[in-house]
């Protein structure tokens, strides 16, 4: 049996210097992610980020460019590694468009996460944090990679999205 890293997708959207982030139960209690998720079967990486961010948070996005790839494996997991492909993303939804309205009354924080609407099974809410915020809670962050993927973005590493090919 050959050994295989779990897939997953991160989606990084900034609004106004704050990023899109979610609230989540986890193992090890409540953590804060980028909207993210495991790759599923035959779908593409560019579809995985975009459906994890509307299950997760509500919001529809379009990834921009991709901003890195990441490995890590979680201290005292043997055998448990994750190779995530993290995504520059743009909410959707153009001005006057009832999405962008919800968007803006989100980020004035109206609403308690995103939309009003289900999110996956141990979202508790999405929210929208400076990076100094991030800063202050990292002991809470489901990973490195959450501070890692915004440092990275906010140094402006953006890789073409046309970097990445899916075969059916």
């Amino acid at each position: 049996m050959r050994w295989k890293p779990n897939v997953t997708v991160a989606a990084i959207v900034e609004l106004q210097g704050r990023f899109l982030l979610v609230e989540e139960q986890t193992d090890q209690g409540l953590r804060l992610n980028q909207p993210a998720g495991h790759l599923d079967d035959g779908e593409s990486l560019l579809n995985a980020c975009i459906r994890e961010a509307a299950e997760e948070t509500g919001f529809q996005i379009r990834p921009t460019a991709l901003v890195g790839i990441y490995q890590w494996s979680p201290p005292g997991q043997t055998g448990l590694t994750y190779l995530r492909f993290a995504f520059a993303a743009e909410l959707l939804g153009a001005e006057g468009d009832p999405t962008r309205d919800r968007v803006n009354l989100a980020f004035a924080g109206q609403y308690p996460h995103a939309l009003l609407c289900h999110l996956d099974d141990g979202i508790v809410r999405a929210i929208w944090m400076s990076r100094e915020e991030l800063l202050t809670c990292q002991a809470a962050h489901r990973s490195p990679l959450t501070l890692q993927c915004v440092d990275d973005y906010l140094a402006g590493r953006r890789f073409p999205i046309d970097l990445i090919h899916h075969y059916d």
